[in-house]
């Protein structure tokens, strides 16, 4: 082994506290971005494939009712691979022991052989056998929340009819990967689930032999899926068609596209805020790790080592550091990674497998911004020292130069001891490495707050969302829209304090070269239960006669502002096309929402007055009753709870958002006490001599524990509220990126994240105190007595 390697490997040795320290902040900015990267590219790769293998359709159709041979016309049209039709309803469920109103939706399987497209993958029991008339396959999700076994049984009220079914199989379907109630934003497993059923029975409930009522079908290499719409939905609009959509505004597929662009914005922007941070605090780290060994390197060049092998020699060791940490990041990032992935899977998305993958891309990514940070930095400090002359660079550096500072200046040094003097005039003496040392332990600081932001957010969204926007205890989804003389009916059940109406109508809203699939939901102008909110939280009454659509919708989707018409498709009945005013903009975190007056939407599609559901304030304590009640009536098809809404937000997106907080608090705390101990060390190092000096001349080991670390103290002291400017920075650019049409995150900072950035520092700072202070037992005092001067 070469000489220069011994070296190596006996620094290593001799620094090894300040190099796990070092690999700490490498390891917690690589492990933030493999799992974050790793976790998008393995479930965008098994959504992949579960929709290859198991056919998932290009372009859906639902319509009222139509004869089984307009399916030939459909398959006739150019650039259609695969047609298959079928038919499917809503149902409600009883499940014993569950007093909650639980709705579904029930599609058919062919009665011989498999489906062509959207194919079960089932992961218990059995597929339905020919022509039964009770058997069902049950959706995993809602099989594993009421624990449902093959050969189990559930009541389902299937076109006003009880009927007893029977569990044959549990599954699992590429068009339900998002399983989400219609007009619900969150996943509900124990209130929602899916069912299929043979084709003959289901027929023969809805009166739909030798028909169909929903078309699903492939698309040829060279079609376009434009051109296929149109012409299906001419085909389709005789007979009730609502307006066929592509995979893209498939219901499952828009949910979970939308959450995947979320997990690669957040793949993308934290582990770069992390690992961003931790690589310029690396580089200051080693660029004055590099510089105390400014003797070492002059000894070398007077032994004869080369420009080239010296800085050889100092980019190995700090590449080694890194190595270190780009290892650690990568085992222990993979292990966060598995486990989000299966947060994932089990709270949001449901695939039958998981292809976990690391690709070696990512590793690659890791080490070069690695080694990229840790030898610019190296390369400075050895640039700096071999222009030295060797015997200049072997002589120690000229006693500093030391002035009054300020607080001498203004006559207050008599209030300080001599220590406290010290203290101040070496910051006054070094204020670049200071500033440099302040700006370190804020990006700490800052990373904590970054880190520990999101539950506070999500804890307000729901607030915003569920207390002050959406304050009914039940949502109430018609069969069919009807007369709001309806709306009387629910008010005079017991339990009942007040009811709203609304009207919900499926639409295609365009604007210029931008569209948006949705439903516009006409409201009360002056509602109490549910309300439009303005850019101040404040509930505002929605103006007659036009549209107010939520701000991402307006700014971010269909690029519209308040005076601008949009072209309204509407996809219900006689399906007119109206130009519609903007009126205003309103603030909603979660979804996106078009509002009208239910009088102004009612106009818009000359009728009377008409209702699709309505929202109900409930007395505490009526709910079991009513629950009853509503699920007995025929014309009630879904039922949502304000408080099980809240309970699914956090069991899905909250749960999700919580691990992923958890960790990055994790490997924030890592990278703070890394930066924080480094600057402690070098400070030791930097000022070894100077300090055990003083204790030859007397100064006691308490008096010089309070010169070196007081100045730590001063320092972590005035780094921490530029961390909370640092900290409010970052969480800006994370607001920034997060905007989805799932969700947009608030920028709101509660006491209890700049608590935790603050607390972290401190306790990093009192730790590493701590450990100096068994550093200062162990100066070599006879060393210094030995001078070199």
């Amino acid at each position: 082994m070469k000489a220069l390697d011994r070296k190596l490997f006996r620094d290593l040795w001799h620094m090894r506290g300040q190099v796990l320290a070092i690999a700490a902040v490498i390891m917690g900015g690589v492990a933030t971005m493999v799992m974050s990267l790793s976790t998008y590219d393995s479930l965008t790769t098994t959504r992949d494939r579960f929709y290859g293998e198991y056919r998932f359709a290009d372009v859906f159709a639902t319509l009222k009712r139509a004869p089984e041979p307009v399916a030939e016309r459909l398959a006739a049209i150019p650039g259609v691979e695969l047609l298959e039709t079928r038919v499917t309803a809503g149902v409600k469920l009883d499940v014993e022991g569950f007093s909650d109103p639980i709705t579904g939706q029930i599609l058919s399987l062919p009665d011989t052989g498999e489906a062509q497209l959207n194919r079960l993958h089932l992961k218990r029991g059995r597929s339905v056998q020919p022509w039964s008339s009770d058997e069902v396959v049950l959706s995993d999700t809602f099989a594993d929340a009421h624990r449902f076994q093959p050969g189990d049984r559930l009541a389902a009220i299937i076109n006003g009819k009880r009927k007893q079914l029977t569990v044959v199989g549990v599954a699992v379907s590429p068009e339900y990967v998002y399983q989400i109630a219609p007009g619900a934003m969150f996943p509900d497993f124990k209130r929602y689930g899916v069912l299929w059923m043979g084709r003959s029975a289901l027929a023969a409930a809805y009166d739909m032999e030798g028909a169909f009522n929903q078309v699903s079908l492939t698309l040829a290499r060279d079609a376009r899926e434009q051109e296929v719409i149109d012409r299906v939905d001419a085909v389709l609009a005789t007979y009730g068609g609502t307006g066929a959509y592509g995979r893209e505004d498939q219901f499952s597929n828009r949910f979970l596209s939308e959450e995947l662009k979320q997990l690669q914005t957040m793949a993308t922007v934290f582990p770069a805020i992390f690992l961003g941070v931790a690589a310029f605090l690396l580089n200051i780290v080693l660029s004055r790790l590099i510089a105390l060994q400014r003797d070492q390197i002059a000894i070398l060049k007077a032994f004869g080592y080369s420009y080239f092998a010296i800085g050889a020699h100092y980019v190995k060791l700090v590449l080694l550091m890194a190595v270190l940490g780009v290892v650690a990041g990568l085992a222990l990032g993979a292990w966060f990674g598995q486990g989000l992935a299966h947060v994932y899977t089990e709270t949001t998305f449901r695939f039958p497998y998981l292809d976990y993958q690391l690709e070696p891309g990512v590793a690659l990514i890791a080490l070069a911004v690695a080694a990229f940070a840790a030898v610019s930095g190296t390369l400075v400090s050895v640039t700096r020292a071999v222009r030295l002359p060797p015997a200049e660079g072997m002589r120690p550096e000229s006693p500093e130069v030391y002035r009054a500072t300020l607080v001498e200046r203004l006559g207050l040094d008599r209030w300080l001891a001599a220590p406290s003097r010290m203290v101040l005039r070496h910051i006054g003496r070094h204020p670049l490495k200071s500033l440099l040392t302040v700006l370190g332990i804020a990006c700490a600081c800052g990373l904590m707050m970054v880190g520990n932001y999101q539950k506070g957010a999500i804890d307000f969204m729901v607030d915003v969302q569920f207390r002050q926007a959406s304050r009914e205890d039940l949502g109430l989804a018609f069969i069919e829209p009807t007369s709001g003389r309806a709306l009387h009916e629910l008010a005079a059940l017991p339990g009942v304090d007040f009811v709203e109406g609304y009207r919900d109508v499926p639409a295609i809203l365009r604007f210029g070269q931008y569209r948006h699939r949705a439903a516009i939901f006409g409201i009360q102008p002056e509602g109490q239960l549910h309300r439009s909110l303005d850019s101040e939280l404040q509930p505002v009454a929605v103006p007659p006669g036009g549209v107010v659509l939520t701000d991402h919708l307006a700014n971010e989707i269909l690029h519209v502002k308040p005076g601008d018409f949009l072209t309204v498709e509407v996809l219900e009945g006689s399906r007119p096309v109206r130009q519609v005013p903007v009126l205003g903009i309103t603030k909603q975190f979660l979804g996106v929402s078009a509002y009208m007056q239910q009088d102004s939407l009612n106009a818009l599609m000359r009728e009377g007055n008409t209702v699709s559901g309505a929202y109900l304030a409930v007395q505490p304590g009526a709910e079991a009753e009513l629950y009853v009640r509503l699920h007995d009536s025929p014309r009630v098809l879904g039922i949502v709870a304000n408080k099980s809404a809240i309970q699914s937000f956090y069991a899905s997106i909250g749960e999700f958002i919580l691990f992923y907080n958890l960790v990055a608090t994790l490997l924030a705390g890592a990278i703070g006490f890394g930066v924080v101990y480094n600057s402690a060390r070098i400070a030791l190092s930097e000022r070894g001599r100077e300090l055990a000096s003083l204790r030859v001349l007397g100064f006691t080991r308490g008096e010089i524990a309070y010169i070196l670390l007081g100045e730590l103290a001063l320092l972590t002291l005035a780094a921490i509220p530029v961390g909370f400017v640092v900290g409010v920075a970052l969480v800006g650019i994370l607001v920034v990126a997060f905007q989805s049409e799932l969700y947009r995150l608030p920028l709101i900072l509660t006491p209890e994240n700049y608590a935790m950035g603050a607390s972290v520092v401190i306790v990093s700072a009192l730790l590493s105190g701590g450990l100096l202070w068994h550093r200062l037992g162990q100066l070599d005092l006879v060393a210094v007595l030995k001078t070199r001067e």
